[in-house]
């Protein structure tokens, strides 16, 4: 390990050396960038990230010199896969530093799948506005070059952050649009009755009854075969528990569909808050009579 830090060390003071010297412009940043990139790959190999991270932000300065910008944004791209391993706010700029680029360039692809990827290190180091801010950037990218299915699952990732955040109305707003937009695509169909579930789940951590059966009604306009699939059945059994305050046949209703179709953590989570809106009601009501 130490041999290779060792080269990667005398691989960047040649590059620094070559830059400092004379020579024509063109032929010292090239020269230089190829020795960066060098010592880039030896210091990866030393797992000395920091230091790896660093060259490929020289080699990107290089690029940019020579006004090679989708070369630079690939050195970003690189250095923010080194910057991972120890810090996820210096990767999160070199990442967006690498999306500017791609933009300036025209690979809006390209930048819509590093909004994507920034989206999910901020999710995982929850840091949840930024991660949702990126993936509607990826989405508004997606839609832009026509990559529907993409665009999509970005929409979803963050009505799920949205609802996670609270904010339930958006949430809701995004699974229906989602949903219809899905219903025109026959290779996306079959996903629509999850995507209305998860707009469901949402409508009843807003505890409103009302709006709960009026998003059904919604629903089944959305879908017309959606009132024959248990995940009407399971929303509409808690709209009744809701409707009737009754706990018990709230949590009867979730169990029945957890043991056919397992529930996931989201899915577990906002149930859970809706059912304490539920109880936290059904105390109202105790502490009046």
């Amino acid at each position: 390990m130490g041999d290779f830090e060792a080269k990667g060390d005398e691989l960047e003071r040649k590059a620094e050396k070559k830059l400092a010297g004379w020579g024509i412009f063109g032929s010292k940043q090239e020269d230089a960038a190829d020795l960066y990139d060098k010592a880039a790959n030896q210091f990866k190999l030393a797992k000395k990230w920091e230091k790896a991270a660093n060259a490929y932000v020289k080699l990107a300065n290089c690029h940019l010199k020579m006004e090679s910008k989708h070369d630079a944004a690939s050195a970003y791209v690189e250095a923010a896969n080194c910057y991972k391993k120890y810090s996820v706010q210096d990767a999160g700029q070199a990442l967006n530093q690498a999306v500017s680029l791609f933009l300036e360039n025209g690979r809006l692809n390209m930048a819509a799948r590093y909004c994507k990827d920034l989206g999910e290190m901020y999710e995982q180091g929850q840091d949840l506005e930024k991660a949702m801010d990126f993936f509607e950037r990826a989405a508004d990218l997606f839609i832009s070059e026509e990559v529907s299915s993409s665009a999509n699952q970005c929409k979803q990732r963050v009505a799920q952050i949205a609802a996670q955040l609270e904010q339930y109305p958006k949430a809701t707003d995004i699974f229906e649009e989602v949903a219809k937009q899905s219903m025109n695509n026959n290779l996306l169909k079959y996903s629509v009755k999850g995507i209305l579930l998860n707009a469901g789940i949402c409508q009843l951590c807003r505890g409103d009854v009302v709006a709960i059966h009026n998003a059904l009604e919604r629903f089944q306009d959305i879908d017309p075969t959606f009132s024959g699939t248990r995940e009407y059945r399971l929303l509409a059994d808690l709209a009744a528990a809701m409707d009737d305050g009754d706990i018990t046949k709230f949590t009867d209703a979730i169990r029945e569909f957890d043991s056919m179709t397992r529930l996931d953590t989201w899915k577990t989570t906002l149930l859970l808050r809706a059912k304490n809106t539920l109880k936290e009601k059904e105390e109202e009501e105790d502490d009046l009579t």
